[in-house]
């Protein structure tokens, strides 16, 4: 579904499940493993097995009682940290990019739900992270509902933020969304902090095209979204350069971040969720 068909649902559970249905059904053969990917290998049934395990269709083939079960081992630590500063009420047609960070999220704590993930989610805002919904019941629920009444504003001020210390004894998860803008290197420093053998770290750098092709013509308002300064320019006038330093940062972001145990993800606000998490999961 694209993401402006999501928005009209104005329901977030929903939205994330119909995108995390939508994935799993594209990706039901695929051998990784990952969040909430509940790939098919099968093994003979054991008295305590789960009955509503067994693939019956496999049995009405086969005649034997085959058990779904993962490719591996569940139960990680999965968390979650949206970045909530003014940036991310930059919009694109009808599409912002909290709401794109939103469903995308949503619909990640979807799947790792289901994988039996223990899930938790944090914010960035004014410089600071903030936990948000700990590890526990129901935290899929509050996952959901937080999103949904999150709102952007601030800017990234100079504080240096850092990320609660994780348990090491489960393998962790860490997903961030946001569009790493930043104007030294808050960013790099932040994940190069938290990065660490035993943790994953997977940033969605959301971007909107315009963002990055910059191909308005006319004269223009611009406005920051962290400060509220505005000015006007002649847009056929900064072009070019405006793409060459959008081309210049996302170069040197990449370079920074080329370190063990992270990986980036650049995502289009024009991009359709499931395949955005399609990508993610199989590659």
């Amino acid at each position: 579904m694209l993401i402006t068909e999501l928005l009209k649902l104005n329901n977030l559970q929903l939205a994330s499940k119909l995108v995390s249905d939508e994935l799993l059904l594209g990706i039901q053969t695929s051998r990784r493993s990952g969040i909430g990917t509940e790939f098919e290998q099968f093994r003979h049934y054991a008295p305590g097995d789960d009955p509503k395990r067994i693939d019956w269709k496999l049995f009405a083939k086969s005649g034997h009682y085959l058990v779904r079960e993962s490719a591996t081992e569940s139960n990680q630590q999965v968390r979650f940290l949206i970045d909530l500063s003014g940036s991310m009420n930059y919009a694109e047609g009808k599409v912002s990019r909290l709401q794109y960070a939103k469903i995308l999220l949503a619909s990640l704590a979807y799947l790792s739900n289901r994988q039996g993930d223990q899930l938790s989610l944090f914010s960035l805002q004014n410089g600071l992270v903030q936990a948000l919904v700990p590890a526990g019941k129901q935290a899929f629920q509050k996952i959901v509902a937080t999103l949904e009444g999150s709102s952007a504003t601030g800017a990234w001020d100079n504080r240096s933020p850092s990320i609660p210390e994780f348990g090491r004894k489960q393998a962790e998860v860490l997903i961030i969304a946001s569009d790493f803008l930043q104007i030294d290197d808050e960013w790099v420093q932040l994940i190069q902090s938290v990065a660490a053998p035993r943790r994953e770290v997977v940033l969605f750098q959301l971007l909107g095209d315009e963002e990055v092709n910059f191909s308005m013509n006319g004269f223009y308002r611009f406005q920051d979204l962290e400060t509220g300064r505005e000015i006007e320019l002649q847009a056929d006038a900064i072009r070019e350069t405006v793409r060459e330093r959008a081309t210049l940062y996302l170069t040197k972001l990449e370079e920074s971040l080329r370190i063990p145990h992270v990986r980036l993800i650049r995502v289009r606000l024009s991009d359709p969720i499931a395949l955005v998490l399609k990508q993610f999961l199989t590659s």
